[in-house]
């Protein structure tokens, strides 16, 4: 079968299309050939993370790959069935775990068996999820399709050396489900953790999580709000982080993060994750800009229609849209994706999707 070709340029023109059409290449056996890879960015091509992960779904199959070095812009993915079991990665650098977690955890759900991946490099890190979010917040919307996977944080690591630790453990699953998540939230509280780890003093973990509380209350009105502060021993090197979750009435989680760099002042950082957080609670959507990109392939390969109510449509959703039909295409039956303008509440959407409902025939 002739490769399907891909543009990496589109869009987002960064990861995103990278990590969706490897993953969709694997479960859906089909061989692709990605070009112009991370052309908006301002380094073009591939940096370790994203080898690592094309590498490990390349391995998890059996497969075989062109092009695979840092800083090639162009590579050809051939598949074999999906093994599953035991593997380990490692970027060497500060790279994300989580970036490669979400383009290996979909592959995983339709392995023929239970896998383990010992995974290093950065847990939190710039321009990508924490891994306290993964394990925190989008694990729970991954149990509504179905999927149940863990991630034992053995170390964390920043930026520049990386050094941090993450096992994933990932059970497969039969066919995900469809979801419906399209009813407007109500708040019922905030919790979350706040973080430093090295030689930074944890007074900078109490002012990060003192002005989130402020910014959360003076916009949101008193609700409760409780923020853990702590010292992270067991880190490789300095860093501070702020994750924050808002629990809903109906169960829904919201989160909103923020990562210290040098020179940011705490209660800076504190005030961006709160921002984050009240951007998606004062909505009152079911899914937070950071769920909304990712949930999109479970809904594409889910049996039935699923609905998600979510805030201004990111470019990462865009382009995980786009990649996705186009992937699914090869299939029997198509997907098909409807966004649908509220028009109720400026900038609410309700995200459409009838799946191709796959069956994991290695189970």
């Amino acid at each position: 079968m002739e490769p399907i070709i891909i543009d990496g340029s589109l869009l987002e023109g960064g990861g995103q299309t990278l990590r969706i059409s490897s993953a969709l290449s694997a479960i859906l056996g089909v061989p692709i050939r990605i070009h112009s890879i991370r052309a908006g960015r301002s380094t073009p091509g591939l940096r370790p993370q994203h080898l690592t992960g094309l590498n490990l779904i390349k391995d998890l199959t059996n497969g075989s790959m062109e092009g695979g070095s840092i800083g090639s812009t162009e590579i050809t993915l051939r598949p074999g069935p999906i093994g599953g079991g035991e593997f380990s990665v490692d970027t060497k650098t500060a790279g994300s775990i989580t970036l490669i977690i979400q383009a290996v955890l979909p592959c995983l759900l339709f392995a023929g068996k239970r896998s383990v991946i010992k995974m290093k490099g950065g847990t939190n890190v710039d321009m990508a999820p924490p891994i306290d979010y993964l394990t925190d917040i989008f694990s729970s919307f991954a149990k509504k399709f179905g999927a149940h996977f863990s991630c034992k944080l053995i170390r964390r690591g920043f930026y520049p050396k990386g050094g941090g630790e993450v096992d994933l453990t990932v059970e497969p699953v039969k066919q995900l489900t469809c979801v419906t998540l399209d009813q407007p939230q109500t708040i019922k509280c905030v919790h979350g953790i706040s973080f430093v780890a090295g030689t930074i003093p944890i007074r900078v973990a109490n002012e990060m999580a003192s002005s989130a509380t402020s910014k959360i209350q003076n916009s949101l009105g008193k609700i409760p709000v409780r923020i853990d502060q702590y010292k992270d021993d067991k880190a490789f090197g300095n860093g501070t982080a702020i994750i924050l979750s808002c629990e809903t009435t109906d169960g829904m989680l919201l989160g909103g993060t923020g990562l210290g760099k040098p020179r940011s002042p705490a209660n800076q950082v504190g005030q961006e994750a709160a921002d984050e957080l009240i951007e998606s609670c004062s909505r009152k959507v079911c899914l937070d800009q950071y769920a909304q990109d990712q949930v999109i392939i479970f809904m594409a390969l889910a049996g039935g229609t699923s609905r998600v109510l979510v805030g201004p449509l990111s470019l990462h959703t865009r382009t995980a849209i786009h990649v996705t039909s186009q992937l699914t295409g090869v299939s029997q039956i198509t997907v098909k994706f409807e966004v649908i303008d509220l028009k109720t509440q400026p900038e609410t959407f309700v995200i459409e999707c009838k799946g191709i409902g796959i069956d994991n025939t290695r189970l």
